[in-house]
């Protein structure tokens, strides 16, 4: 096969060159004649949706496919295409290179349709959730047409997730009513209650999550995205052909009965009311080098031959670099044969690289295309992390009221305090996910309305929302005392504490129990950043500006409100999730005491330089080492702060900060004859011994299980921030804590490793100091986990060859992650949310070289 210059990973993502792409009979390098001025015709187009849209033009085909993308905010329009019926009644794809004069003899009387002309093997390669709806209307009219068929119980199955994607969650006479008022698939009165069974089963899906289950269902059918060219075999059988992206199919009926993929093809050619397919022998020693197949007239040989040349060259557009097989040989055979046969690939491969070219660089208003608006992503942000914070509360309403709410352990008080104070916000929350999910529909096109630009909004839904969220601000007053009196009871209840220890196991509670309580005050921080952001990019002007404002300024008074109450449980959960990193340590959460900074120095002693925990609150300096007990007395140190140290300046500057206007809180000394006079020389980066460099190693296998399968599970909650600051030598502040926590983000990311070839499309979740990876948003818990601290955030250079936009690196040591985004506003959020989590290591870093840590 011919190789392309250069192949975007993802299909539909556009590479990069200048105009229109498709089949056409002129000659290499030959282009359109230029259209004389004139008289502007009138064509009519059908959308996916049924509707027509009328578009003057008279120029070469590409410039009405451009104007019916940029009318549907489109930006994947590669996979998609103009079809219409020829004067021989055949169905045939409009020429994006030739005029359109020169291919209809009656415009005004030729509807043109838009369809799905390429379909990709997994539509997880679809980035726009506006692509995945026009995929969805396409099965949508397939089924019903009865081209795309299945057995009963997933045509069924198919039509109860496009039920739910128009009228919402399940009620029994509207949706019989609407069944009986649409017909979705030629048998659907005899499915009808099947239909409604599994409706049912679809409450709370959105219409987004909808088309995604629609989409996955369909590919796995052997009918998805195929369409028949009827042919016969030499005997006569009557047959099918059919051309996918993996290579030319064979149907009887509608039973696929052969399959030749691109590397057994070594030929595609036709002559008269033949069709050929050369194979190479070495591969199919018992099958005919040359399969002929007669179609109805030399039109439809050429027809589907072009169909085959489309697909060959779009989706070897998209794949990895490979050796070199020999190319697969397209002959139009008869007068339109090529003398050297790759000259038509060739052809087919530049016009594609010339239209498959970043939405940014195309001749459209950026006022036409929503997603050069940044606004769009910002309010993309929302929906997505919405997302999240949906799926948090349900960790306390959902999981944790089922595993351990109904036990007599817990007491009808604290039961009553921590779920008559969740369930309401869980149920607020949930009602905004929807408006914000509908807005975004409404804004990428998924509406009827004639004026989208209304829809281009965000910031009257934030009002309406937060305006509502303020009537619910006792109960968020009251998620601190309920991690208060849970702490208490566990304190007097083992059972209680058991209980809770053991949900925590569990891999739905992804982040230490006490971080969950604290989740909707963060989010409070997150509704003013975004606001914030939008307020900045909107110009005073903006139909949206005065809402936005308004949200802003609501969320702020409740931010001051509670910020107070923030600080006080973010240093309560901090000391909390301490206690049980630390063996033996039981009266660590007492009143008055301030963490400060935690992490892994090095102590002088006379055995040599050895590796130290230590943690740094604003009465006491405590220091310990990996795997002590409580029985072993050198477990912990605990250093009234009333001494002289001589620290690195980071260390320095928060030692200090904890001595100024404390009272000191002694806490039991062990062992009491400990002297205080002694010498320490601190490094926070020491020379490794042999024993370390193992320890450290063996960590990153653990801590960088997301290297391996996603399918394998690791260690849960091995990556406590105590357990990650030892392995990757470092500290980290309660400042950043407080920062991590307040810099959540959401998303779907493309994934590459050091050594691999292809990218791996997954929903990252950036939280606590971590990545944490799902194979998509509606999983119930991640399958696997990246602590960043200590990683070093870059953009990869000239020399890693990953030619791609929007890409960044994560790497520490030998370990390497390369992530793409899809845009580049949210490109820079995750630059700037990351850099929160490993900015403070770095600098620490870049003082060890400057400052010596005696004293």
């Amino acid at each position: 096969m011919v190789e392309p210059e250069e192949r975007p990973s993802v299909a539909g993502q556009r590479l990069g060159a200048p105009e229109s792409m498709g089949i056409s009979t002129l000659e290499p390098g030959q282009r359109p004649p230029t259209m004389p001025p004139g008289r502007q015709v009138s064509i009519r187009v059908q959308m996916l949706d049924d509707t027509q849209e009328v578009f003057e033009q008279r120029a070469p085909g590409k410039v009405l496919f451009d104007l019916v993308c940029a009318h549907l905010n489109l930006i994947e329009g590669d996979y998609f295409g103009l079809e219409f019926q020829d004067q021989h009644k055949m169905t045939v794809w409009l020429d994006l290179l030739k005029p359109i004069l020169k291919q209809l003899r009656r415009p005004k009387n030729t509807i043109l349709r838009f369809v799905v002309k390429f379909f990709p093997p997994d539509h997880t390669q679809l980035l726009e959730e506006l692509t995945r709806y026009l995929f969805a209307l396409q099965i949508k009219h397939d089924l019903a047409c009865g081209d795309l068929t299945c057995n009963e119980s997933s045509a069924a199955l198919l039509v109860s997730h496009i039920v739910q994607s128009e009228i919402g969650d399940f009620e029994e006479v509207q949706c019989k009513q609407h069944l009986l008022n649409n017909k979705y698939i030629p048998e659907q009165d005899a499915l009808m209650d099947k239909i409604i069974e599994y409706h049912q089963k679809h409450v709370g899906q959105t219409p987004a999550e909808s088309d995604y289950q629609l989409l996955e269902i369909a590919r796995r059918l052997e009918m998805y995205g195929v369409r028949l060219h009827p042919a016969k075999d030499r005997e006569g059988t009557k047959l099918s052909l059919a051309v996918a992206h993996s290579g030319v199919l064979v149907f009887q009926g509608h039973t696929k009965i052969n399959a030749f993929n691109w590397s057994k093809i070594r030929k595609l050619s036709f002559k008269r009311k033949r069709f050929l397919i050369k194979l190479r022998p070495d591969l199919n020693s018992n099958c005919q080098d040359t399969l002929e197949f007669m179609m109805g007239s030399r039109d439809c040989c050429k027809v589907f031959w072009k169909i085959c040349v489309e697909y060959h060259a779009f989706f070897r557009l998209f794949e990895e670099p490979k050796p070199k097989p020999k190319p697969v040989l397209f002959t139009r055979g008869s007068s339109f044969r090529f003398r050297y046969i790759t000259c038509a690939l060739k052809v087919v491969l530049n016009e594609l690289k010339w239209c498959l070219h970043h939405h940014q660089k195309l001749n459209l208003p950026l006022s036409e295309t929503f997603p050069a608006d940044k606004a769009y992503f910002i309010a993309k942000e929302l929906l997505t992390t919405e997302r999240t914070y949906l799926k948090d509360l349900e960790v306390i309403t959902v999981s944790f009221q089922k595993s351990v709410g109904k036990d007599e352990a817990m007491p009808d008080s604290l039961r009553n305090l921590i779920f008559a104070n969740f369930e309401p916000v869980y149920k607020f929350h949930e009602t905004f996910l929807k408006d914000v999910d509908q807005r975004l529909a409404q804004w990428e096109g998924r509406s009827n309305a004639h004026i989208k630009g209304d829809y281009q909004r965000v910031g009257d839904v934030m009002l309406k929302n937060i305006q509502g969220l303020k009537l619910l601000t006792a109960h968020l007053q009251k998620h601190s005392e309920a991690l208060l009196e849970l702490e208490q009871t566990c304190h007097s209840s083992r059972r209680l504490e058991g209980l809770c220890r053991d949900f925590e196991l569990q891999k739905v509670c992804y982040l230490p129990l006490n971080i969950f309580f604290l989740r909707p005050l963060h989010r409070l921080m997150h509704y003013k950043q975004i606001l914030e952001r939008l307020c900045k990019h909107y110009p005073p002007t903006h139909d949206d500006f005065r809402d936005s404002r308004a949200a802003l300024a609501d969320i702020s008074e409740m931010v001051v409100q509670l910020h107070g109450t923030l600080i006080k449980m973010e240093n309560f959960q901090k000391l909390l999730e301490l206690k049980k990193d630390l063996t033996g340590v039981d009266n660590l959460a007492i009143p008055g005491r301030e963490f400060i900074r935690l992490g892994c120095l090095s102590r002088l002693s006379g055995k040599g330089l050895q590796q130290r925990m230590f943690f740094l609150f604003n009465d006491v300096l405590m220091y310990t080492s990996r795997g002590m007990t409580a029985s072993n007395h050198d477990s912990h140190i605990y250093v009234p702060l009333c001494i002289n140290l001589m620290l690195c300046s980071t260390w320095k500057a928060d030692f200090y900060h904890g001595t100024y206007g404390t009272k000191t809180h002694n806490l039991k000394r062990s062992p009491p004859s400990f002297v205080f006079l002694f010498k320490w020389l601190l490094f926070p980066h020491f020379p490794e011994s042999p024993e370390e460099s193992s320890a450290d190693q063996e960590s990153e296998d653990d801590l960088s299980a997301s290297r391996t399968s996603l399918e394998r599970q690791t260690p849960h909650r091995g990556n406590t921030t105590v357990h990650v600051c030892w392995h990757r030598n470092t500290s980290v502040s309660m400042v950043d804590f407080s920062v991590a926590l307040e810099n959540q983000l959401s998303g779907n990311l493309l994934r590459k490793f050091k050594n691999s070839n292809g990218w791996q499309k997954l929903w990252v979740v950036f939280t606590n100091f971590s990545l944490f990876f799902y194979k998509t948003h509606q999983d119930e818990f991640p399958l696997a986990s990246l602590p960043l601290l200590g990683y070093s955030i870059t953009i990869p250079s000239e020399s890693e060859n990953i030619h791609k936009d929007y890409v960044f690196k994560l790497h520490f040591k030998s370990h390497v992650y390369y992530f793409r985004s899809e845009s580049e506003y949210t490109f820079e959020r995750w630059m700037e949310v990351i850099r929160s989590t490993t900015c403070s290591s770095s600098h620490i870093r870049s003082l060890s070289r400057k400052e010596p840590h005696v004293y």
